[in-house]
């Protein structure tokens, strides 16, 4: 089977971003955006997914981080959607708990081409590193709403919000990773429509 990857580009004034996903990878990337705590959420969702992800950033740090960490999101999302393509074969579902240290979350996704996302959680400090905490939300909004899947993440419990958010990169990769898995018994797409 032919490995499923895709490439997208998008500039605008404030990003210039590029993208390359493997979904059929070993967890290899490249990452550069600015913002190094930003770059390890990145590698850490390539790793734990094994996706094989190369990240290009160019954003307007000037300002802040929003547009750049936003903007990725809408690029990844993309490019997950050009991966999986017509989706004939996947098992459609993916879900995780995690743990990290004192802290516990959840992610589940379905990959139904009817976007909608949900967070509950919440994060006690503003920054961690160079990345505004408050573009968890927006970042994983963006993803999904790009790639058109439906997103649930859940803080359970935890107290140090660098364990809190990169629990929810690593779950989220391993639901994607489950997700997207080819199932042989799938001989169309998981759906009594038909169409997903």
């Amino acid at each position: 089977m032919e490995k499923r990857s895709s490439e997208i580009a998008r500039k605008t004034k404030e990003t210039d971003i590029e993208v390359s996903l493997c979904i059929d990878g070993t967890g290899k990337c490249e990452i550069s955006t600015g913002i190094g705590f930003f770059d390890h959420m990145l590698e850490a969702f390539a790793r734990h997914g094994l996706f094989d992800l190369n990240v290009k950033v160019k954003g307007d740090l000037n300002v802040d981080c929003h547009h750049t960490i936003e903007d990725t999101g809408i690029v990844l999302g993309q490019a997950i959607a050009k991966a999986i393509g017509d989706k004939q074969g996947i098992k459609r579902y993916g879900s995780n708990i995690l743990p990290m240290d004192e802290t516990l979350v959840m992610s589940a996704i379905d990959l139904c081409s009817r976007p909608y996302f949900v967070m509950d959680g919440e994060f006690t400090s503003p920054m961690v590193g160079e990345f505004d905490t408050q573009m968890v939300r927006e970042f994983f909004y963006a993803v999904s709403y790009s790639a058109a899947m439906n997103l649930h993440l859940r803080i359970i419990t935890g107290h140090n919000d660098h364990h809190k958010i990169e629990a929810l990169f690593k779950s989220f990769s391993k639901s994607l990773d489950e997700a997207t898995m080819i199932d042989p018994r799938i001989t169309d797409v998981l759906s009594t429509k038909g169409a997903l």
